[in-house]
């Protein structure tokens, strides 16, 4: 879900459409729009299945974003992949691993045990799949087009979640929850096929031999710096939390959980779209900490029980706020030498996917002794309190440039 991002986006006149006539960019764009239905509709048919076996807030939560989890391993280890000497070598493959486990869930009787294992092992190739993503789309696209491009494919994510819930929830009233997984895997199979047959080989920047000690030499650059550290405490924690709130939908309102969940996606993808295209990059800056408020405050109406209309109109508010990762991925990526801009985004990818993991394992446990208004408030306030008291880090954070040379250049720290 890069380029030099502290590059203002492509002109008006450069719009979605002029993207997807390159070829390469279409192919990494299909194949991931067909990656995220999958993913969507195996977490949601994955989480009804446990909350039918256990009834557990906590174990259904911790099923549809487990696999975060294991996102974090894949940017402490073998991120630096991302940056490696052949990169669509690396996709396919992590394609085809994605596919086995996918279809792996569909077996019947399968069981909880394996399947969480499951997730794990998915969430690590998942993590490094992203990072090789983003590497091969920031040259895949030209700078100047790169915000743009990272815009549709942000809008696209919500829009397949939009379809994936609905559909899913759709197809689980009337299919068992292995064939939804069957489809899943239907779907993963296609998004590998496009990507072999559309994204040509190509090196990437590295010039170090790509594994887990010059994973840990970028990290540690990447971590030394003040300002990414503010950056990426930003993408990951109020996003976390946030998606805490979402993971306890099944528990709140089983029978409304599927439209909860499409009107969370159908929010993220209006304020990527308003974002990402009608906003300049200065723009987009300028309202990050206003989105960000945006993201947990509607969210407080879950203390007081409004009617669920209300609340869905709350979620779909709530979500166009998301949109404040467009601009503090553009500040992070203006912080960053160009050399490791794969593995760095992999890792703010990761980062972010893993307190996602975090907010639904903090929801459901707390959901074990609250009730799930009350911990999606809580958690609510939270994510307000840490946008709040990060403000002044974040600001500082605008203030350096990475300069041409510096971006070129592997990290020295």
């Amino acid at each position: 879900m890069p380029s030099d991002l502290s590059k203002p986006a492509a002109p008006p006149t450069t719009g979605y459409l002029a993207l997807l006539r390159n070829r390469e960019f279409a192919g990494l764009y299909a194949s991931f729009t067909l990656t995220v239905a999958a993913n969507t509709l195996s977490g949601f048919a994955l989480g009804t299945l446990v909350h039918h076996r256990t009834g557990s807030p906590f174990l259904t939560a911790v099923s549809m974003y487990g696999a975060t989890f294991a996102t974090v391993l894949g940017a402490l280890t073998l991120m630096s992949v991302a940056d490696g000497a052949r990169p669509r070598r690396t996709l396919v493959t992590l394609q085809c691993a994605a596919l086995v486990g996918v279809a792996a869930q569909a077996v019947p009787g399968l069981p909880l045990a394996a399947r969480f294992g499951l997730l794990l092992v998915l969430g690590f190739f998942q993590s490094l799949g992203t990072g090789t993503r983003m590497g091969l789309l920031a040259e895949v696209v030209p700078n100047s087009t790169y915000a743009a491009a990272r815009s549709l494919m942000n809008i696209t994510s919500g829009g397949m979640a939009v379809l994936g819930y609905a559909v899913g929830a759709a197809l689980l009233r009337y299919l068992s929850p292995q064939e939804v997984f069957v489809i899943a895997a239907v779907l993963t199979g296609l998004g590998l096929g496009v990507v072999a047959a559309t994204v040509r080989e190509r090196s990437i920047r590295l010039t170090r031999r790509p594994g887990l000690r010059q994973t840990w030499t970028t990290n540690t650059a990447l971590f030394s710096d003040s300002g990414r550290r503010a950056l990426l405490l930003n993408l990951w924690v109020p996003n976390g939390l946030i998606v805490g709130c979402e993971a306890l939908f099944i528990s709140y309102a089983p029978d409304q959980a599927g439209a909860f969940l499409a009107a969370g996606s159908a929010g993220m993808l209006l304020g990527d779209l308003a974002v990402g295209r009608l906003l300049t990059a200065d723009q987009r800056c300028r309202c990050a900490f206003a989105l960000r408020l945006l993201l947990a405050a509607p969210y407080l109406l879950f203390a007081v029980h409004p009617p669920v209309p209300v609340l869905m109109a709350a979620v779909f508010l709530s979500s166009a706020g998301f949109a404040a990762t467009l601009p503090l991925q553009e500040q992070l990526l203006a912080l960053t030498p160009d050399a490791v801009r794969g593995q760095v985004q992999g890792v703010e990818s990761a980062g972010r996917m893993t307190w996602q993991g975090i907010g639904a394992a903090i929801a459901g446990g707390l959901a074990q002794q609250l009730t799930p208004g009350t911990v999606i408030a809580a958690l609510a306030a939270v994510s307000v309190a840490v946008t709040v008291s990060s403000r002044p880090y974040v600001a500082r954070a605008r203030a350096v440039r990475v300069g041409p040379a510096a971006r070129s250049a592997p990290p020295s720290r």
